[in-house]
């Protein structure tokens, strides 16, 4: 009789048990299924953008060789002041870089603070300057220039030097010059540009020989042909 009890014990014990066990993982969570993963789908794209294209007539340098250009600007001639300079170039494109230029222009001096003092003595009658360039150029730092919203134009920044001749004082002067220039391309054939010279020479009218310095600022239209 006492083992019947024993048995039935040991059954009743290990059915507690097991009970007690399948509670305490409901309580902590550990029995809980996991939720399988949500189906991964290709999403969808949320906004169709609609672009509107603009045809747009971009203006290149003319495929002739030949610019030719006229200017006018200011010409500050050392010692005698600053007036009005005007003349005109012409120019050959060897390559896309490089392009060799001729120049002629002329510009009037003032007086001296000697001429000015003494009374009006002047050192020489012929106040006209001329000279003559030939000059070898480089284009570089091809860009954009934005005027307003909708207008955009191309440009060519580009460096140049030369040698030449000047006509000033009733004397023919060996000149050096080198400067830089940019154009702004209107269209396939005329440009608008804007050129910074320094024109040395030697010259002697004040008593001792000196190199000069004349600086010149101009603005022209060119044309390509």
């Amino acid at each position: 009789m006492e083992s019947r009890f024993r048995v039935l014990f040991l059954i009743l014990t290990g059915h507690l048990m097991l009970s007690g066990c399948a509670a305490t993982k409901n309580l902590f969570g550990f029995g809980r299924e996991e939720a399988p993963p949500p189906t991964a789908g290709a999403p969808g794209q949320v906004i169709d953008p609609e672009v509107e294209r603009r045809e747009i007539d971009e203006p290149k340098i003319d495929k002739e060789n030949f610019e030719v250009s006229a200017f006018a600007g200011i010409m500050s001639i050392e010692d005698f002041g600053t007036d009005l300079v005007y003349g005109a170039r012409l120019a050959y494109h060897l390559t896309e870089g490089f392009f060799v230029e001729g120049t002629v222009a002329q510009t009037e001096a003032g007086l001296t603070s000697f001429e000015s003092l003494s009374g009006g003595a002047r050192l020489f009658e012929d106040r006209t300057l001329t000279y003559y360039n030939l000059d070898l150029g480089y284009n570089i730092l091809p860009g954009e220039a934005f005027i307003g919203e909708k207008r955009a134009y191309n440009t060519q920044f580009y460096l140049i030097a030369g040698l030449g001749s000047t006509e000033f004082a009733e004397d023919d002067r060996f000149t050096v010059n080198f400067g830089a220039g940019l154009r702004l391309l209107l269209n396939d054939a005329w440009t608008l540009r804007l050129d910074f010279r320094d024109h040395l020479y030697d010259i002697d009218v004040l008593g001792e020989e000196k190199t000069v310095h004349n600086l010149e600022g101009t603005l022209g239209f060119s044309f390509f042909f």
